[in-house]
């Protein structure tokens, strides 16, 4: 070991020893800047970008679409395939979650303290998100690829039950204020609303626009009442 130089000795203090008037003092512990954890916001960051990029192929080239896969997700979204496996166990996992996503940002929760504007608004943002051409197709391809293809029809069963989750809870909601009967058929009443949507987009023989959304809107209104 070499030996210690008198500035070496001048930097060391006894344990226990304050230090003399005009010497220093170390920097505390309590006094150095807190240094700020950035992996949940890179988690968040990469999530986004996972999904935003999946949901863009999607509404390109629809589930089945050749360009639909682990890798060209992973690219799209600047991520390594171990990333995206890291959250989704395939490529129709993360194409549900996008898709539920997507349907979130454009039907978003409203509680405006009434009812029935809250359930037309809802029906409204559902039939306005279905402008979007490439979204159409996307959801018409899965209907289609659902009727042959389990793992095409499991990322329906998902989406849908999410979507079905968001409109019985706004639903429920209105039986609590009594704008919808306490024994009302709730299941029967979402069949109904999404029925019409499905109906409509994949036979197009009318329209999903705001008229069709308050129209319906009201009719469930009537039955629920009883």
């Amino acid at each position: 070991m070499s030996p210690s130089t008198g500035e070496d000795l001048a930097g060391r203090r006894p344990a226990g020893r304050e230090p003399a008037s005009g010497e220093p003092r170390p920097a505390s512990s309590e006094s150095r800047p807190v240094r700020r954890h950035t992996g949940r916001r890179r988690n968040d960051a990469a999530r986004d970008a996972i999904l935003d990029a999946t949901f863009e192929l999607l509404r390109a080239q629809g589930l089945n679409g050749g360009g639909i896969t682990i890798d060209a997700i992973a690219e799209a979204a600047g991520v390594g395939r171990q990333t995206i496996y890291r959250w989704w166990p395939s490529k129709g996992a993360v194409a549900a979650e996008a898709m539920a996503r997507q349907a979130r940002a454009i039907v978003p929760v409203r509680d405006s303290g009434s009812f029935p504007d809250d359930l037309a608004r809802f029906l409204t943002d559902s039939f306005a998100g279905l402008e979007d051409a490439g979204l159409r197709g996307a959801l018409r391809q899965l209907i289609a690829a659902a009727q042959s293809d389990e793992h095409a029809a499991e990322v329906l069963a998902q989406f849908t039950a999410q979507r079905r989750a968001a409109l019985r809870a706004l639903l429920k909601r209105g039986q609590a204020s009594g704008d919808i009967a306490p024994d009302a058929d709730i299941s029967m009443m979402v069949d109904a609303s999404y029925g019409v949507l499905w109906y409509r987009l994949l036979v197009g023989h009318a329209p999903l626009d705001t008229q069709a959304a308050r129209d319906l809107a009201a009719h469930l209104l009537a039955a629920g009442r009883g």
